[in-house]
């Protein structure tokens, strides 16, 4: 269970929502014991690659990606690895998706709002724009969602079902929020895998903490090359 890459060694996020060194160690390990002693009681089963995938970059747009935001982190390790999964998926033709925050100064406010004060502009819709090392393509679909779900309030289900996709990849941002929805939501319809170099988030314990819980109950957490190969060889038996 224990991730040996950037994202766990504190690489990425927020420099003030790091673990302190002394912590990082003793907490893989209490994660991977926590792993074996949920797999002793029959949770952490394998969902496995189906036939039909899709992917679903979630949220990589300036907004969580530039230290200079008000919840922006380090996470080019993120994009890069969402880049690698979306070289592979274009390669073999598999339907691709991205999601930002549906940003509108005239939204109601909710309760929500409370919780984390985003102070906005009205003119701050760029900052949802996805990053331009993705490549978005003009077929491949932006979906503005306003709840951390990309299934909330949006057809993204309804697209899905209509090309017979039995596969969600999840990649993108945050791990304990809007990938951590997206997976809850997607897990009674699809198989679930997340591709572990390529989410992340600001806060290193809380990344750790969420993919475990992924892998635990919501679907497969697996090493980016696993997922990249999944598609080579789905991309040259079709």
């Amino acid at each position: 269970m224990s991730d040996k890459n950037d994202q766990q060694s504190g690489c990425i996020g927020s420099d003030d929502l790091h673990l302190p060194e002394a912590l990082r160690g003793p907490l893989r390990a209490h994660l991977d014991d926590l792993y074996a002693a949920y797999r002793r009681r029959g949770w952490a089963g394998r969902v496995g690659f189906g036939a039909r995938p899709a992917v679903v970059v979630i949220d990589l747009a300036r907004y969580w990606l530039d230290t200079r935001e008000q919840i922006g982190s380090r996470l080019d390790p993120v994009v890069d690895a969402a880049c690698q999964v979306l070289a592979a998926a274009r390669a073999a033709q598999v339907p691709v998706f991205f999601t930002t925050f549906d940003f509108d100064p005239a939204e109601p406010p909710s309760p929500h709002d409370r919780k984390l004060k985003l102070d906005l502009p009205a003119d701050a819709a760029g900052r949802f724009e996805l990053d331009p090392r993705l490549g978005r393509r003009p077929t491949e679909r932006i979906v503005r969602k306003k709840y951390a779900s990309a299934f909330k309030g949006t057809n993204l289900h309804e697209m899905l079902t209509a090309l017979g996709v039995d596969t969600l990849i999840v990649t993108g941002v945050s791990t304990s929020h809007c990938v951590y929805a997206t997976c809850r939501d997607a897990t009674d319809s699809f198989r679930v895998i997340v591709p572990r170099q390529a989410v992340g988030e600001r806060c290193e314990l809380m990344h750790n903490v969420f993919l475990l819980d992924i892998d635990i109950d919501l679907g497969d957490v697996v090493d980016v090359e696993q997922v990249v190969r999944y598609l080579q060889e789905r991309g040259a038996t079709s």
